[in-house]
């Protein structure tokens, strides 16, 4: 049984299976002691991923899962948290105080980009809205291209931050559980906690009346509508609202890759990723974006290491050598996408709950 304050921080949203509970307790405290059970930097900044796709992926699902809207323009929101924060420092001296005129300036203009779309887009029909904001997103994408001067270009840029966060800041003399409390650490840990506050927040949001209300739009958009609900206003709440999350997703990306690209913020593959994994987790539930984050980016960086192995341990069987050769491990992970798909219709956390009921 959980308590009343567990309940409460979940906002009475729990898991409803004993096996997506374990998953994400199991999740949970990996993320939470990744610093510490690991080491190098290839598994810290896969769990900082992590932690971010988490929020970004989530924050769409308010928008397709929750109110049934199909937008591509979330990269660029994504991306413009990441230039704010970016810019700002690599324009001036790194300190906390430009971070925090950078996310203020991006989340202006998200909100002001999220209202302008919201408004003039989203009271045609779906698949025009779809189209518009993908057109938005790719603009926006060659403009930060364009503007090398300004951004770095197709190079990006890379910048500095506040001592605290560098490698060389250690916060304690000696080591914690075998692990130096560095800059990095710290910036692990400033993402982490930021993202679970942000997830609480967003599962406060789908679960209180504003949420039901986006629920019920995407069941009858023509119903909700009847009993006195505004709609278009809803949808525009929504759009802005998912937009402001993923410009905090993208700030704290950059912060933690201490880059900002166009490829790696604006490219249309960070807008394939967060479908894959909305699909891989389940739409309509928030806890599909921390499974689906935590099982795709997994996938996404050791599926590679692990053909590899594989490719080796089979060298006497040239056939299957070749089939599970590294080179092909894109090929794998479209075929594991299909598994799940065909095996989890619903996501895997739609699954594991409707076992559940069951």
């Amino acid at each position: 049984m959980t308590t009343p304050l567990f309940r409460q921080l979940l906002s009475d949203d729990q898991p409803r299976s004993r096996v997506l509970s374990s998953l994400l307790i199991l999740i949970f405290l990996g993320l939470l002691t990744a610093p510490f059970i690991t080491s190098g930097a290839r598994p810290l900044n896969t769990a900082a991923t992590i932690c971010v796709y988490i929020i970004l992926v989530a924050s769409y699902d308010l928008l397709l899962g929750y109110t049934g809207i199909v937008s591509f323009a979330h990269t660029m929101f994504f991306g413009i948290g990441a230039y704010g924060v970016g810019l700002a420092l690599a324009s001036q001296n790194p300190s906390w105080s430009w971070i925090f005129v950078g996310v203020i300036l991006a989340l202006l203009l998200t909100l002001l980009l999220a209202l302008l779309i919201g408004l003039f887009a989203l009271r045609v029909r779906a698949i025009f809205y779809s189209m518009i904001t993908l057109a938005v997103a790719s603009s926006f994408a060659v403009l930060a291209s364009q503007l090398s001067d300004f951004t770095g270009g197709e190079d990006g840029k890379t910048f500095r931050v506040p001592e605290l966060l560098t490698p060389g800041f250690q916060l304690f003399e000696s080591d914690v559980f075998g692990r130096t409390v560095d800059g990095k650490v710290i910036t692990y840990y400033i993402v982490f906690f930021a993202c679970l506050l942000l997830f609480l927040f967003l599962l406060r949001v789908v679960n209180s009346p504003f949420g039901r209300v986006l629920q019920a739009i995407r069941e009858n958009e023509f119903r909700a509508e009847a009993l006195g609900y505004r709609t278009v206003l809803y949808r525009v709440l929504a759009n802005c609202l998912a937009a402001l999350v993923a410009a905090l997703a993208g700030a704290l990306m950059a912060l933690w890759l201490r880059y900002v690209g166009p490829k790696t913020m604006l490219g249309f593959e960070v807008m394939t990723d967060i479908l894959l994994i909305v699909v891989i987790g389940g739409m309509g539930t928030l806890y599909g974006a921390v499974v689906g984050a935590a099982l795709f980016i997994i996938a996404q960086n050791y599926l590679k290491n692990v053909m590899a192995q594989g490719s080796e341990a089979l060298v006497d069987y040239p056939l299957l050598a070749q089939i599970f050769h590294p080179d092909r491990w894109m090929l794998w992970l479209g075929v594991l996408f299909i598994l799940s798909v065909y095996f989890f219709p619903t996501g895997i956390v739609g699954k594991l709950r409707n076992n559940q009921k069951k």
